[in-house]
């Protein structure tokens, strides 16, 4: 068994049971570049303020080096018994340089090292996703100016309502998108925050310099209280309720590519390579990335649900039950950035049926809300056009005919309001561009609103870079 940094009050050696039940290395061993930066950092402070000598500062720093190259060589042996990341990192270099390294957890506990490495990680690891989330935004525009001719049935309780361009309707999820952007962004500014010098609740009594261990680290500002720096984990559950509501976006669009996909609605072709087939059924072409990208929805609100109970009730300030965040914080990153990555891939591979959209789109009584709006404009109150064409579809219905296709003859038994001009404004193309109203289907809208997205885009993309 390994040496503790705590075998000083304790007469027995730690249970192996209770070694291996208390390891967070397996989870925790990703954390080890950030876990080194931090310490490179808190090294060079310690020196600064002469709390350790440059000579010792130097020697501990090269040796902090040489371990990271070794973990990334495969040349680095994780035991158990050591915990976690940090006792590992500290058992090697006391190994390498000698009793010297023993001076590097200097006005530092555990508990703040902890706090900073997640906060580093998290950091880059939203930073990353912000950029993909940009990039599949960026493919969404391309996709609506690529389709800005093709015209959809929009839908309300699944059933065909009215038609709309596919542009416009791609673009909606364009807006989720983005709203997932600006709550990363938000999340972002709590999770920049260096928690490092708080030592194990209390601060430390030497003389550091957290301002300067911040801006070695790229923090724009440090932890108010020292308490909450060690316990508070509101920074990650805010970041995973925001992959939470991310991953309801991918559901959404995951969902209407099953179904769009499906002989019963025939609107899109998924590509091979993002398909698969039946281990029994020779003619089967199987959605099981967007049926999986579903799924995996599920993980990720499991993650925030994890976290919130492992927090709720916890006294002040560390407890052992913290060492959970990380597994859940993992894993969400994890799924939510293959389902971005995912998607980055498969969006532009998606073959647009445009007849069979275009047809869907001319069936079901679409024009009824503009045969509606007709009358209103000829005079009619609203509720009572509503009436009246309520009465003309079912009289369509039991003459299995569309709305356009009866005669001026027949309309005018319904209301004597009805002019030749009608069946002019029942067009699927005007019945699209004629809705003008801000944020309507129109593509004039439509066309607006994708080069304003590729505006801001160019600016998020700079802003992000800068």
């Amino acid at each position: 068994m390994s040496e503790k940094p705590w075998d000083g009050r304790f007469s027995q050696k730690t249970d192996r049971l209770v070694e291996a039940f208390t390891s967070s290395i397996n989870i925790d061993k990703r954390l080890y570049s950030y876990d080194i930066e931090g310490s490179i950092a808190h090294c060079r402070m310690l020196a600064r303020q002469s709390i350790i000598t440059e000579e010792d500062a130097s020697l501990l720093i090269q040796g902090l080096g040489k371990i990271k190259r070794d973990i990334e060589r495969g040349e680095f042996l994780f035991d158990d018994s050591l915990e976690d990341i940090h006792m590992h990192i500290e058992s090697r270099l006391l190994q390498d340089i000698g009793k010297v390294a023993q001076k590097l957890h200097t006005a530092r506990s555990r508990n703040d090292q902890i706090a900073l490495d997640v906060r580093m990680y998290l950091r880059d690891e939203t930073l990353d996703i912000l950029k993909n989330l940009i990039s599949l935004r960026e493919l969404i525009v391309d996709f609506a100016k690529v389709h800005i001719d093709a015209v959809l049935p929009g839908y309300t309780h699944l059933q065909r309502a009215q038609p709309v361009l596919l542009s416009h309707h791609m673009m909606a999820y364009y807006e989720m998108f983005l709203r997932d952007c600006g709550r990363f962004s938000d999340a972002l500014k709590r999770i920049n925050i260096m928690p490092l010098g708080s030592a194990a609740l209390a601060g430390t009594t030497y003389p550091i310099d957290r301002e300067y261990t911040a801006e070695l680290l790229g923090f724009p500002e440090v932890s108010a209280n020292s308490i909450d720096s060690v316990s508070d984990r509101d920074f990650i559950i805010e970041f995973l309720a925001a992959a939470s509501l991310c991953m309801v976006h991918f559901s959404r669009i995951s969902e209407e590519l099953v179904l769009w996909s499906s002989s019963e609605f025939g609107f899109i072709e998924l590509p091979d390579s993002f398909s698969t087939g039946s281990s029994i059924m020779p003619q089967k072409k199987n959605p099981d990335v967007p049926e999986l990208v579903r799924g995996k929805t599920g993980r990720v609100f499991g993650d925030l649900i994890a976290l919130l109970s492992i927090m709720k009730a916890l006294p002040l300030a560390y407890n052992r039950d913290m060492q959970e965040d990380k597994g859940t914080l993992f894993d969400a990153v994890d799924t939510l950035k293959a389902c971005v990555e995912i998607y980055i891939k498969m969006l532009p591979n998606i073959e647009i049926k445009k007849e069979a959209m275009l047809e869907a789109a001319s069936k079901g009584f679409l024009n009824a809300t503009d045969m509606a709006d007709y009358l209103v404009a000829m005079g009619m109150p609203f509720r009572q056009a509503h009436s009246c064409i309520g009465k003309i579809v079912s009289c369509a219905i039991s003459e299995n005919k569309e709305l356009h296709e009866m005669t001026l003859k027949e309309l005018k038994p319904f209301s004597s309001l009805f002019k030749k001009d009608v069946f002019d404004i029942l067009t699927t193309r005007q019945m699209i561009d004629r809705r003008k109203s801000s944020g309507g289907t129109a593509t004039k809208n439509v066309k607006a609103a994708i080069k304003l997205a590729e505006g801001d885009l160019k600016k998020e993309k700079e802003n992000l870079t800068g």
